[in-house]
């Protein structure tokens, strides 16, 4: 009798989990349910699209001058009355669209690897930090706090006065200027996870600090760091154009929607509205795109409210 008990728990164990939706699927039904957040994720894909096929897309070269053409209106025929430049041509004569397009792929790719670099060296000293503590938590936290204490568009400003211009340099100082928030979260969600039962019974099996931080902890405190990591790649992105418009970014001959709108200064009192209009959308669609996505997916992650999504 006990034994047909156990197993018709079991059974129900077994149709409750083969009942249970996938997390590919919930993911998808939210995403279509949320409605915002999809348009999100088509606008970011097609970006990201763009990023990589973009010499395949792009018209013509991004750096070719054509002083004739310097200025030319949007959909403005040529003399022969064929349309060239789509959204029209800058001050030396270079296609709008084309430059567009391969600033695109830059400021995906900056936004994106620089997260990356950041996000995973915060997460790993801020798991060191909280699994251990004392020495080596006070030493990780203190250079956190001198690293806080500087604004960072300031410092990124000095190192790059030093180091000069480049997409390298560029992504070095936006990466190693984000893991402070990475540390953080991860010291404190660690702290937590650390005296928890599968960790001790992790350490009865034998198993050693590395194995368990990177196979039992780490998996457990990942979902609040994708969520900080889907925000961070827009202020990156933000960081990258505010630099490029200061001209510390990348160099002049490598188009950037900052550098576009850099240089576009001189011309908006002449009503050429349409050199800062463009890469000034570009930027605001990306950023906004991450942060309706980055919003949803905290929702979606966090137990409490995924009910809600």
């Amino acid at each position: 009798m006990a034994q047909s008990q156990a197993y018709t728990v079991d059974e129900q164990k077994i149709a409750s989990l083969q009942e249970r939706p996938s997390v590919l699927k919930r993911l998808t039904v939210s995403l279509v349910k949320a409605r915002w957040p999809l348009l999100a994720l088509i606008i970011l894909v097609i970006a990201v699209f763009i990023a990589i096929f973009g010499p395949s897309i792009a018209p013509k070269d991004p750096n070719r001058q054509d002083l004739i053409a310097r200025l030319r209106a949007p959909g403005e025929p040529n003399r022969e009355g064929v349309v060239e430049n789509v959204l029209g041509t800058d001050a030396l004569g270079r296609d709008v669209f084309s430059r567009l397009i391969y600033g695109t792929r830059v400021s995906i790719a900056v936004g994106f690897v620089a997260v990356a670099i950041g996000g995973t060296m915060g997460t790993m000293l801020g798991l060191l930090a909280g699994y251990f503590g004392g020495r080596v938590d006070d030493f990780i936290m203190r250079i956190a706090d001198i690293q806080l204490a500087f604004p960072f568009i300031l410092l990124a400003i000095m190192v790059l006065v030093v180091l000069g211009q480049g997409v390298v340099n560029l992504v070095a100082v936006l990466g190693i200027g984000q893991w402070v928030t990475y540390a953080r979260i991860s010291r404190g969600e660690t702290i937590s996870q650390r005296e928890k039962e599968y960790v001790e019974a992790a350490r009865a099996l034998g198993m050693g600090n590395t194995r368990i931080m990177m196979q039992s902890i780490l998996p457990n405190i990942l979902a609040p760091l994708i969520v900080i990591a889907s925000f961070n790649v827009a202020s990156v992105i933000l960081a990258e154009a505010a630099l490029s418009f200061l001209g510390l970014g990348v160099p002049q001959t490598v188009p950037t929607w900052g550098g576009m709108l850099a240089e576009s200064r001189d011309q908006l009192i002449g009503g050429k509205w349409w050199l800062a209009v463009y890469p000034g959308v570009a930027i605001m669609l990306t950023v906004l795109s991450l942060n309706i996505l980055g919003d949803w997916l905290r929702d979606f992650l966090d137990p409490r409210l995924r009910g809600s999504v």
